[in-house]
Protein backbone atom coordinates (compact mmCIF):
# COMPACT_ATOMS: atom_id res chain seq x y z
CA UNK A 1 0.00 0.00 0.00
CA UNK A 2 1.03 3.54 -0.45
CA UNK A 3 2.10 5.78 2.60
CA UNK A 4 2.35 8.70 1.15
CA UNK A 5 1.60 11.24 -1.26
CA UNK A 6 4.19 12.09 -3.95
CA UNK A 7 4.07 15.30 -2.92
CA UNK A 8 4.50 14.87 0.79
CA UNK A 9 7.44 12.18 -0.11
CA UNK A 10 9.82 15.06 -2.77
CA UNK A 11 9.96 17.23 0.89
CA UNK A 12 13.29 17.27 2.55
CA UNK A 13 13.49 15.44 6.24
CA UNK A 14 13.37 18.15 8.70
CA UNK A 15 16.90 18.57 10.11
CA UNK A 16 15.75 19.77 13.32
CA UNK A 17 14.72 16.52 14.87
CA UNK A 18 17.16 14.88 13.49
CA UNK A 19 19.83 16.50 15.05
CA UNK A 20 17.86 16.82 18.49
CA UNK A 21 18.29 13.33 18.91
CA UNK A 22 21.59 13.18 18.30
CA UNK A 23 21.68 15.26 20.85
CA UNK A 24 19.52 13.33 23.22
CA UNK A 25 21.27 10.38 22.79
CA UNK A 26 24.62 12.04 23.79
CA UNK A 27 24.06 13.96 26.94
CA UNK A 28 26.12 16.68 27.87
CA UNK A 29 25.89 17.71 24.38
CA UNK A 30 25.50 22.05 23.47
CA UNK A 31 23.44 22.05 20.79
CA UNK A 32 24.77 25.61 19.13
CA UNK A 33 21.75 24.24 16.19
CA UNK A 34 18.11 25.37 16.74
CA UNK A 35 17.22 28.89 16.03
CA UNK A 36 15.33 30.13 19.33
CA UNK A 37 16.66 32.86 22.02
CA UNK A 38 17.58 31.92 25.12
CA UNK A 39 15.24 34.71 26.97
CA UNK A 40 11.16 33.95 27.52
CA UNK A 41 8.39 36.23 27.36
CA UNK A 42 8.24 38.94 29.81
CA UNK A 43 7.32 37.16 33.23
CA UNK A 44 4.19 39.44 34.48
CA UNK A 45 2.99 39.43 31.13
CA UNK A 46 2.70 35.63 31.80
CA UNK A 47 1.48 35.95 35.23
CA UNK A 48 -1.36 38.04 33.81
CA UNK A 49 -2.58 35.22 31.60
CA UNK A 50 -5.32 33.71 34.34
CA UNK A 51 -7.32 36.89 34.89
CA UNK A 52 -6.85 37.58 31.20
CA UNK A 53 -8.83 33.95 30.39
CA UNK A 54 -11.04 34.15 32.81
CA UNK A 55 -13.81 35.78 30.43
CA UNK A 56 -15.60 32.31 29.42
CA UNK A 57 -16.60 34.32 25.94
CA UNK A 58 -12.72 33.30 25.24
CA UNK A 59 -13.16 29.81 25.30
CA UNK A 60 -14.98 29.78 22.35
CA UNK A 61 -13.24 30.17 18.58
CA UNK A 62 -12.41 33.49 17.84
CA UNK A 63 -11.84 35.79 14.98
CA UNK A 64 -10.19 33.95 12.23
CA UNK A 65 -8.16 36.76 11.71
CA UNK A 66 -7.05 37.38 15.39
CA UNK A 67 -8.57 39.01 18.50
CA UNK A 68 -9.05 42.95 18.82
CA UNK A 69 -6.40 43.67 21.49
CA UNK A 70 -3.88 42.17 19.61
CA UNK A 71 -5.04 43.06 15.78
CA UNK A 72 -5.55 46.49 17.13
CA UNK A 73 -1.68 46.53 19.25
CA UNK A 74 0.55 45.13 16.04
CA UNK A 75 -1.14 48.06 13.70
CA UNK A 76 0.18 50.08 16.27
CA UNK A 77 3.75 48.43 16.05
CA UNK A 78 3.72 48.50 12.34
CA UNK A 79 2.81 52.33 12.04
CA UNK A 80 5.41 53.07 14.66
CA UNK A 81 8.30 50.43 14.00
CA UNK A 82 7.67 49.28 10.32
CA UNK A 83 6.59 52.64 9.01
CA UNK A 84 3.60 52.07 7.20
CA UNK A 85 -0.10 51.91 8.19
CA UNK A 86 -2.97 48.75 7.84
CA UNK A 87 -6.21 50.68 8.05
CA UNK A 88 -7.78 50.81 4.78
CA UNK A 89 -4.66 49.01 2.63
CA UNK A 90 -3.65 45.98 4.03
CA UNK A 91 -5.13 42.58 6.06
CA UNK A 92 -3.63 41.43 9.52
CA UNK A 93 -4.34 37.61 10.11
CA UNK A 94 -2.92 36.35 13.57
CA UNK A 95 -1.51 32.98 12.92
CA UNK A 96 0.34 29.74 14.39
CA UNK A 97 3.82 31.09 14.11
CA UNK A 98 5.24 32.98 10.95
CA UNK A 99 5.45 29.49 9.60
CA UNK A 100 1.67 29.13 9.84
CA UNK A 101 1.45 32.26 7.99
CA UNK A 102 3.59 31.41 5.10
CA UNK A 103 2.16 27.85 4.16
CA UNK A 104 -1.29 29.48 4.63
CA UNK A 105 0.05 32.54 1.88
CA UNK A 106 1.46 29.89 -0.36
CA UNK A 107 -1.89 28.08 -0.52
CA UNK A 108 -3.60 31.35 -1.43
CA UNK A 109 -1.92 32.65 -4.39
CA UNK A 110 -0.40 29.89 -5.67
CA UNK A 111 -1.58 26.80 -7.83
CA UNK A 112 0.69 23.71 -8.43
CA UNK A 113 3.47 24.04 -11.06
CA UNK A 114 3.16 27.53 -10.06
CA UNK A 115 7.06 28.79 -8.80
CA UNK A 116 8.35 30.50 -6.10
CA UNK A 117 11.60 32.12 -6.05
CA UNK A 118 14.06 31.58 -3.58
CA UNK A 119 17.38 33.41 -3.11
CA UNK A 120 19.73 30.63 -1.68
CA UNK A 121 20.47 29.82 1.06
CA UNK A 122 16.99 29.47 1.89
CA UNK A 123 15.34 29.07 5.53
CA UNK A 124 14.21 24.78 4.87
CA UNK A 125 10.96 25.48 6.43
CA UNK A 126 10.05 27.98 3.43
CA UNK A 127 10.99 25.72 0.66
CA UNK A 128 9.05 22.39 2.27
CA UNK A 129 5.77 24.52 2.21
CA UNK A 130 6.54 25.43 -1.29
CA UNK A 131 6.50 21.90 -1.94
CA UNK A 132 4.37 20.73 0.09
CA UNK A 133 1.54 22.94 -1.86
CA UNK A 134 2.83 21.06 -4.80
CA UNK A 135 4.58 23.88 -6.53
CA UNK A 136 8.11 24.98 -7.39
CA UNK A 137 11.23 26.86 -5.36
CA UNK A 138 12.79 28.33 -7.79
CA UNK A 139 16.50 28.44 -6.08
CA UNK A 140 18.65 31.56 -7.26
CA UNK A 141 22.33 31.85 -5.90
CA UNK A 142 23.19 35.14 -3.34
CA UNK A 143 26.75 36.61 -3.43
CA UNK A 144 29.60 35.80 -1.70
CA UNK A 145 28.79 37.53 0.85
CA UNK A 146 25.14 36.62 0.88
CA UNK A 147 23.84 39.57 -0.23
CA UNK A 148 20.76 39.36 -2.64
CA UNK A 149 21.90 38.73 -7.00
CA UNK A 150 19.47 41.38 -7.96
CA UNK A 151 19.75 40.87 -11.84
CA UNK A 152 19.48 36.73 -10.75
CA UNK A 153 16.53 37.53 -9.15
CA UNK A 154 15.05 39.07 -12.42
CA UNK A 155 16.46 36.72 -15.03
CA UNK A 156 14.80 33.91 -12.72
CA UNK A 157 11.32 35.53 -13.20
CA UNK A 158 8.84 33.23 -15.73
CA UNK A 159 5.15 33.58 -16.43
CA UNK A 160 4.26 30.79 -13.82
CA UNK A 161 6.30 32.67 -10.99
CA UNK A 162 4.49 33.83 -8.43
CA UNK A 163 6.40 35.37 -5.64
CA UNK A 164 9.91 36.52 -4.85
CA UNK A 165 10.82 35.86 -1.03
CA UNK A 166 13.05 37.56 0.64
CA UNK A 167 14.08 36.95 4.64
CA UNK A 168 16.28 39.77 6.33
CA UNK A 169 17.55 39.71 8.56
CA UNK A 170 18.32 36.31 7.09
CA UNK A 171 18.00 32.80 8.48
CA UNK A 172 20.54 31.02 7.83
CA UNK A 173 23.10 33.47 7.00
CA UNK A 174 22.48 36.65 9.10
CA UNK A 175 22.65 38.78 6.56
CA UNK A 176 20.53 42.43 6.92
CA UNK A 177 19.67 43.40 2.98
CA UNK A 178 19.70 46.75 2.81
CA UNK A 179 16.91 49.34 1.86
CA UNK A 180 17.78 49.77 -2.21
CA UNK A 181 18.09 46.15 -2.68
CA UNK A 182 14.27 45.65 -1.06
CA UNK A 183 13.20 48.51 -2.64
CA UNK A 184 14.66 46.62 -5.99
CA UNK A 185 12.86 43.10 -5.70
CA UNK A 186 9.71 45.16 -4.58
CA UNK A 187 9.78 46.98 -7.77
CA UNK A 188 10.56 43.44 -9.76
CA UNK A 189 7.47 42.03 -8.13
CA UNK A 190 5.24 45.25 -9.17
CA UNK A 191 6.76 45.01 -12.32
CA UNK A 192 5.82 41.73 -13.03
CA UNK A 193 2.57 41.28 -11.35
CA UNK A 194 3.91 38.80 -8.51
CA UNK A 195 4.11 39.03 -5.07
CA UNK A 196 6.67 40.01 -2.55
CA UNK A 197 6.93 37.48 0.74
CA UNK A 198 9.03 39.77 2.50
CA UNK A 199 9.93 37.67 5.80
CA UNK A 200 10.66 39.65 8.94
CA UNK A 201 10.54 37.43 11.30
CA UNK A 202 14.03 38.95 12.94
CA UNK A 203 13.35 42.30 12.63
CA UNK A 204 15.09 43.44 16.01
CA UNK A 205 18.28 41.22 15.34
CA UNK A 206 20.94 43.65 14.09
CA UNK A 207 23.80 44.97 14.87
CA UNK A 208 26.97 47.44 14.13
CA UNK A 209 24.62 49.90 12.60
CA UNK A 210 22.84 47.72 10.37
CA UNK A 211 19.14 48.54 10.16
CA UNK A 212 16.21 46.55 9.07
CA UNK A 213 13.48 47.76 6.32
CA UNK A 214 10.22 46.40 5.76
CA UNK A 215 9.48 47.05 2.22
CA UNK A 216 5.51 47.47 3.17
CA UNK A 217 6.68 51.13 3.68
CA UNK A 218 7.16 51.92 -0.13
CA UNK A 219 4.48 53.97 -0.91
CA UNK A 220 2.09 51.47 -3.07
CA UNK A 221 3.47 48.57 -2.22
CA UNK A 222 0.48 47.39 -0.37
CA UNK A 223 -0.93 46.53 -3.11
CA UNK A 224 1.40 43.23 -3.71
CA UNK A 225 3.53 42.50 -0.58
CA UNK A 226 3.04 40.28 2.27
CA UNK A 227 5.26 40.79 4.67
CA UNK A 228 5.36 38.29 7.95
CA UNK A 229 6.50 38.34 11.26
CA UNK A 230 6.75 36.30 14.61
CA UNK A 231 6.77 36.41 18.58
CA UNK A 232 8.88 33.22 18.45
CA UNK A 233 12.59 35.23 18.42
CA UNK A 234 11.72 38.87 18.93
CA UNK A 235 9.61 38.06 22.41
CA UNK A 236 11.09 34.73 23.01
CA UNK A 237 7.65 32.99 22.57
CA UNK A 238 8.54 29.93 20.36
CA UNK A 239 6.39 27.53 21.80
CA UNK A 240 3.34 29.84 22.61
CA UNK A 241 3.14 29.48 18.69
CA UNK A 242 2.01 33.02 17.46
CA UNK A 243 3.13 35.57 14.75
CA UNK A 244 1.19 37.41 11.73
CA UNK A 245 1.23 38.15 8.19
CA UNK A 246 -0.02 41.37 6.38
CA UNK A 247 -1.11 40.96 3.38
CA UNK A 248 -3.36 42.85 0.41
CA UNK A 249 -7.07 43.05 0.87
CA UNK A 250 -7.68 41.78 -2.46
CA UNK A 251 -6.26 38.32 -0.65
CA UNK A 252 -9.00 38.27 2.51
CA UNK A 253 -11.16 35.88 1.24
CA UNK A 254 -8.15 33.35 0.14
CA UNK A 255 -6.69 33.72 3.38
CA UNK A 256 -9.61 33.63 5.37
CA UNK A 257 -10.42 29.99 3.59
CA UNK A 258 -7.59 28.68 4.31
CA UNK A 259 -7.10 29.75 8.01
CA UNK A 260 -10.66 28.77 9.06
CA UNK A 261 -9.51 25.70 7.46
CA UNK A 262 -6.55 24.23 9.00
CA UNK A 263 -6.54 26.46 11.61
CA UNK A 264 -9.76 28.56 12.71
CA UNK A 265 -8.10 30.75 14.84
CA UNK A 266 -4.56 31.14 16.48
CA UNK A 267 -4.41 30.21 20.61
CA UNK A 268 -5.82 32.52 22.24
CA UNK A 269 -4.18 32.42 25.31
CA UNK A 270 -0.90 32.72 22.91
CA UNK A 271 -2.59 35.91 21.93
CA UNK A 272 -3.23 37.73 24.87
CA UNK A 273 0.33 36.99 25.89
CA UNK A 274 1.14 38.46 22.75
CA UNK A 275 -0.84 41.59 23.04
CA UNK A 276 0.49 42.09 26.67
CA UNK A 277 3.84 41.94 25.32
CA UNK A 278 3.61 44.45 22.68
CA UNK A 279 2.40 46.81 25.54
CA UNK A 280 6.07 46.77 26.62
CA UNK A 281 7.34 47.54 23.17
CA UNK A 282 10.69 47.04 22.18
CA UNK A 283 12.18 48.66 24.77
CA UNK A 284 12.26 45.37 27.02
CA UNK A 285 13.97 43.13 24.24
CA UNK A 286 17.55 45.87 23.32
CA UNK A 287 19.12 44.52 26.80
CA UNK A 288 18.95 41.06 25.43
CA UNK A 289 19.91 42.37 21.40
CA UNK A 290 22.97 44.02 23.22
CA UNK A 291 23.73 41.27 25.18
CA UNK A 292 23.89 39.14 21.47
CA UNK A 293 26.12 41.56 20.15
CA UNK A 294 28.17 40.57 22.56
CA UNK A 295 28.42 36.94 22.08
CA UNK A 296 28.24 37.50 18.15
CA UNK A 297 32.04 38.78 18.26
CA UNK A 298 32.81 36.23 20.82
CA UNK A 299 31.45 33.56 18.21
CA UNK A 300 33.78 35.60 15.53
CA UNK A 301 36.63 36.01 16.92
CA UNK A 302 36.52 31.91 18.21
CA UNK A 303 35.80 30.90 14.47
CA UNK A 304 38.59 33.15 13.15
CA UNK A 305 41.20 30.94 14.86
CA UNK A 306 40.72 28.05 12.36
CA UNK A 307 42.14 30.03 10.10
CA UNK A 308 42.02 29.11 6.47
CA UNK A 309 40.07 26.11 7.48
CA UNK A 310 37.22 28.04 7.77
CA UNK A 311 35.48 31.30 5.76
CA UNK A 312 31.88 33.39 6.54
CA UNK A 313 30.87 36.55 6.03
CA UNK A 314 30.44 38.79 8.68
CA UNK A 315 26.72 39.28 8.74
CA UNK A 316 25.43 41.70 10.87
CA UNK A 317 21.42 40.40 11.63
CA UNK A 318 19.24 37.42 13.39
CA UNK A 319 22.06 34.85 15.34
CA UNK A 320 23.40 33.23 13.28
CA UNK A 321 26.61 32.36 11.22
CA UNK A 322 26.67 30.17 7.98
CA UNK A 323 29.90 28.89 7.48
CA UNK A 324 32.45 27.39 4.76
CA UNK A 325 34.23 24.38 5.67
CA UNK A 326 36.31 22.08 3.30
CA UNK A 327 34.32 19.21 1.56
CA UNK A 328 33.48 15.81 2.94
CA UNK A 329 32.00 12.76 1.82
CA UNK A 330 29.11 12.36 4.01
CA UNK A 331 28.29 15.23 5.53
CA UNK A 332 25.83 14.23 7.79
CA UNK A 333 28.35 11.80 9.50
CA UNK A 334 30.44 14.68 9.92
CA UNK A 335 27.68 16.37 12.39
CA UNK A 336 27.30 13.01 13.80
CA UNK A 337 30.90 12.55 14.36
CA UNK A 338 31.12 16.18 16.58
CA UNK A 339 28.14 15.13 18.24
CA UNK A 340 29.50 11.51 19.18
CA UNK A 341 33.11 12.65 20.09
CA UNK A 342 33.10 16.69 21.20
CA UNK A 343 29.63 16.87 22.20
CA UNK A 344 28.72 19.87 20.29
CA UNK A 345 25.89 20.29 17.20
CA UNK A 346 25.09 22.72 14.81
CA UNK A 347 22.89 22.35 11.61
CA UNK A 348 24.26 21.05 8.26
CA UNK A 349 24.21 23.31 5.44
CA UNK A 350 22.68 20.62 2.98
CA UNK A 351 19.57 21.45 4.73
CA UNK A 352 19.60 25.12 3.41
CA UNK A 353 20.08 24.38 -0.11
CA UNK A 354 24.19 23.86 0.11
CA UNK A 355 23.82 20.25 -1.25
CA UNK A 356 27.16 19.72 -3.02
CA UNK A 357 28.66 19.01 0.23
CA UNK A 358 32.02 17.29 -1.40
CA UNK A 359 32.72 20.32 -2.68
CA UNK A 360 32.09 22.43 0.59
CA UNK A 361 30.78 21.51 4.25
CA UNK A 362 28.46 24.36 5.37
CA UNK A 363 27.35 24.72 8.65
CA UNK A 364 25.21 26.74 10.14
CA UNK A 365 25.62 27.62 14.12
CA UNK A 366 23.16 29.35 16.03
CA UNK A 367 24.54 31.15 19.16
CA UNK A 368 20.82 33.07 20.53
CA UNK A 369 20.02 30.08 22.59
CA UNK A 370 22.35 29.60 25.41
CA UNK A 371 23.53 31.58 27.78
CA UNK A 372 26.71 33.46 26.83
CA UNK A 373 29.30 31.08 28.71
CA UNK A 374 27.43 28.05 27.19
CA UNK A 375 28.15 29.21 23.73
CA UNK A 376 31.42 30.40 24.31
CA UNK A 377 32.36 26.63 25.38
CA UNK A 378 30.21 25.19 22.54
CA UNK A 379 32.34 26.88 20.02
CA UNK A 380 35.34 26.17 21.77
CA UNK A 381 33.80 22.89 20.92
CA UNK A 382 33.17 23.37 17.66
CA UNK A 383 36.53 24.26 16.71
CA UNK A 384 38.02 21.25 18.26
CA UNK A 385 35.88 19.44 16.36
CA UNK A 386 36.87 21.01 12.84
CA UNK A 387 40.40 20.46 13.48
CA UNK A 388 40.05 16.95 14.71
CA UNK A 389 38.05 15.57 11.37
CA UNK A 390 40.37 17.98 9.12
CA UNK A 391 43.86 17.55 10.34
CA UNK A 392 43.56 13.89 11.64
Amino acid sequence: MKTASNRINGVQTPIIPTIAAMVRANPGTISLGQGVVSYGPPADAVAALPSLMADPALNKYQAVTGIAPLVDAIKGKLLAENGYRVDGQSEIMVTAGSNSAFLTAVLAIADPGDELILPTPYYFNQEMAIRMCGCTPVLVPTRSDWQLDIDALARAITPRTRAIVTLSPNNPTGAVYPEQDLRAVNALCAQHGIYHFSDEAYEYFTYEGARHFSPASIPGAHEHTLSFYSFSKNYGMASWRVGYVVYPLALSEAMNKVQDTNLICAPVASQLLAAESLKKGRAIIDPQIDALARVRRTVHESLASLGDLVEFPRTEGAFYVLMKLPGVDDALAFNRTMVERHKVATIPGFAFGRTDTKTANYQRLSYGALDAASVAEGVQRFVAAVKDWYQR
